[in-house]
């Protein structure tokens, strides 16, 4: 379960489209590479996401990139493409993006027999500290003839909370602070915490928290490196 959710809304980063910076990598060959780490601060795995291409449609845009998921040995757990979506002055990411897919891959790809239901998070291009979003959730299933194993995360309370500087390993840059309430469930399992997550325009995610009820870290990531 502590390895259930990939919080990459590690997935959102920045970019320029018509002279407006969003929350989107955009450049075809850009790498963007993170760490894992646990609440006792060991690392447990590794992250990569390589923007494939982009295109545009007036305002809109979708962009597609490799999501590389390996362990702490550096053995790759599952690989799979995403499309990131830009129509008008809002984001929208797959919430399937949240869910550790391990278990539902096979031979490190994930298993077509995987089926999934829920909307898309959405982000403004343009937030402003003290902005509300709206909830989101995700369900995935994948039947193994005598039983489905389903995994799930719901995503509420998102707010901007305030824009700061933060150093990390990648650099030093000016991000955006978002936290959340996630609830993920996972083979009858349930698991509730807090998240805190940094973006910064013209990079991405740079961090993510998790803490439990009583405030504890769980687990965090951070980026690492940035190739373009």
């Amino acid at each position: 379960m502590k390895a259930l959710l990939v919080f990459a809304a590690l997935f959102l980063s920045a970019a320029v489209l018509k002279s407006e910076e969003i929350f989107f990598p955009t450049k075809a060959g850009t790498v963007l590479v993170y760490k894992t780490f646990d609440k006792k601060d060991k690392e447990t795995g590794t992250l990569k996401y390589s923007i494939k291409n982009s295109t545009t449609s007036g305002n809109d845009m979708d962009i597609t990139y490799q999501c590389e998921s390996y362990d702490a040995k550096q053995k790759l757990i599952y690989k799979e493409d995403i499309t990131i979506h830009k129509k008008g002055d809002k984001l929208y990411f797959d919430m399937s993006n949240l869910i550790n897919k391990a278990a539902l891959q096979k031979n490190g790809e994930i298993s077509p027999q995987v089926t999934v239901t829920g909307n898309n998070m959405e982000m403004p291009s343009n937030p402003k500290v003290g902005d509300v979003l709206p909830d989101a959730t995700v369900t995935m299933a994948m039947s193994l003839g005598f039983m489905t194993m389903k995994m799930s995360a719901t995503v509420a309370n998102r707010k901007l909370e305030a824009i700061e500087d933060i150093s990390v390993k990648g650099g030093t840059f000016k991000c955006y602070k978002f936290t959340s309430d996630v609830t993920s469930t996972a083979m009858g399992m349930k698991m509730n915490l807090k998240n805190t997550d940094w973006y910064s325009k013209g990079i991405g995610i740079v961090r993510t928290e998790s803490y439990d009820k009583n405030g504890k870290l769980q687990s965090h990531m951070e980026l690492i490196e940035v190739q373009k």
